[in-house]
This record gives structure tokens, C-alpha cells and sequence, in this order.
């Protein structure tokens, strides 16, 4: 008799029971396992003798922060963090970001938001992005560029041989520019393509491009793949290894290689990455 899967876990680490009992609750309504915690040494406990596949995680919990519990959690490997903030806690949000969470969530908040990120950050976690209507490698294929190997199926990037340590949203974010090489996107476009969302604080976008810059750049100060371009986003620029040599002309033609409109005359990036909104966000780049 074939036995049924076992239901997607949930680690929910709150120190408000109400906060926590309505999230596990609708958790729970939506098909979840969900295990809670009320601080961080009851949640590094949990996790460890339960591994959870995703983690709810308030910022504000007594004595040990939810900054230290995600640096803690992903010290014991990949899982994906969604965090609760205070509305006004702008930097340690990005700060979050920063060490690895995947997403937040802003108190107040609406249950049902929270219960559609959760998905959103699982479903991703397990196919990674693609954008509608694209060509070139598909979701099952192993793109080859600039000395990156990615599996979308393994969820497994390595560059020169040695594996990159991304977290989902990461991995998501090199997965898609990867497959869209020359072609500028915008902060808000990355959000809707990679983030799943409509609206949303661009900031995301940028800590993100920043963190994978650390990983994937010879010199993150001076990035030659991940480039930003002056009032657009950004733009991963890099020839196609040997092995997707093949597949460069199979892109749609506003896939292909950029004219020089974005380049000042020495051939040099020019700007900084603000967005079509006309300004630089929070996080932004300096």
C-alpha cells in the first residue's frame, strides 16, 4: 500500500501566543505541519530535532534576536526564512535579508498574505523561476555561462567547480538572469519575474543582487557579470560557455546581446541602480 507524502513543515518562532496561534492556525487550514517555538533556543531545538522545510520568523524575540536565529539556522544548512518585522524596522529588515532570510512580512499583517508567501518561496524553492513566453533552457536543463554551472532540477549552482551556497531567493535570482543574458530588467520586473509579486519594497531586489554579487564576482565592488544599468536595473553580461554556444541563437531577439546604448564611449557601465521609479530605494547600491 503506497503511503502518503508527508505534509510540508512549518516552523513558526513567535513570542506573542496570538501572533503565533492565528499564523499556525492558517498554516494549518492550508494543509501545513506546523511546529512553533516562543524564542530562539526553542526554536534552534525544534528545528533540530524536526527538520523544518520553511521557517516563520519574528524578528523582536527575547534574549536571543530572530538576526541571530537565521544566522544560526542556516549555519545547520538551506531553509528557507521568511521573517516578521515591525513596520518601521527598515534596516534590520534589509539586515535580514543580508544573512539570508528569503522574504519578511510587515507587522501588521494579513494571515492569508502570510500563507500565500509561504507557498510562494516553497513552489519556488522546488521549480525556480521562468519568465512566461521565454526561450532557451528549460527548467530541467543545466546552463553553463561565464564559468557557472546551474542545475534548476538539483537546485545546485557552482562556479569554477566549486558549489555556491545560495539561498532560494538567490538561487532563483542567478537562475533567471542566467537564462536572460544582455537583457536589462528592472527592479520591479526581477520582483514580479523572480519574487512572484506585483508590488513590494524594491530593496528586496537590491540586497539580493547585492548578496549574489558576493558570491559570484571576482571583485563584488567591481562586478563584471551582475552590472547595473544607469536607470533601468540590471543586466548579467557574459558569453555563453562552450556548452550553451548552441543555444545563444535560439533566443527571442530582444534576448540577444544589448547595442552600446547603455555604455558611456569607453565601454565602461555608467550609473547606479535606480530603477525606472527615478530614485535609489532603500539598500540600494552605493
Amino acid at each position: 500500500m503506497q503511503q502518503n507524502p508527508s505534509p510540508t513543515r512549518v516552523l513558526v518562532v513567535d513570542d506573542d501566543p496570538t501572533v503565533a496561534e492565528v499564523v499556525a492556525g492558517y498554516l494549518g487550514r492550508a494543509g501545513f505541519a506546523v511546529d512553533r517555538a516562543a524564542d530562539g533556543p526553542g526554536a534552534l531545538a525544534s528545528a533540530a530535532a524536526r527538520r523544518p522545510d520553511l521557517v516563520v520568523l519574528d524578528l523582536m524575540l527575547p534574549g536571543m534576536d530572530g538576526l541571530e536565529v537565521c544566522r544560526a539556522l542556516r549555519d545547520k544548512g538551506p531553509v528557507p526564512v521568511i521573517m516578521l518585522t515591525a513596520r518601521g524596522d527598515e534596516e534590520d529588515r534589509i539586515l535580514g535579508l543580508e544573512i539570508g532570510a528569503d522574504d519578511y512580512v510587515t507587522k501588521p499583517f494579513s494571515p492569508r498574505e502570510l500563507v500565500l508567501r509561504v507557498e510562494s518561496v516553497l513552489r519556488r524553492g522546488r521549480t525556480g523561476p521562468r519568465a512566461p513566453g521565454s526561450s532557451g533552457p528549460g527548467p530541467g536543463d543545466v546552463t553553463h555561462r561565464a564559468g557557472i554551472a546551474l542545475d534548476p532540477l538539483a537546485r545546485r549552482a557552482t562556479r569554477g567547480g566549486r558549489e555556491l551556497a545560495l539561498t532560494v531567493r538567490e538561487f532563483d535570482l542567478l537562475a533567471f538572469l542566467l537564462r536572460h543574458p544582455g537583457v536589462a530588467f528592472t527592479r520591479e520586473e526581477l520582483m514580479r519575474e523572480v519574487w512572484g509579486w506585483d508590488f513590494g519594497d524594491l530593496s528586496t531586489v537590491t540586497v539580493h543582487v547585492r548578496r549574489l554579487r558576493g558570491k559570484v564576482e571576482d571583485d563584488p565592488g567591481a562586478p563584471r557579470l551582475i552590472q547595473t544599468v544607469w536607470g533601468i536595473g540590471y543586466r548579467f553580461d557574459a558569453p555563453p560557455d562552450a556548452a550553451d554556444e548552441g543555444r545563444r541563437d535560439e533566443r527571442r531577439p530582444d534576448e540577444r546581446w544589448p547595442d552600446e546604448r547603455w555604455r558611456d564611449e569607453g565601454g565602461q557601465d555608467v550609473g547606479d541602480d535606480a530603477g525606472r521609479d527615478g530614485g535609489r530605494g532603500p539598500g540600494s547600491d552605493a
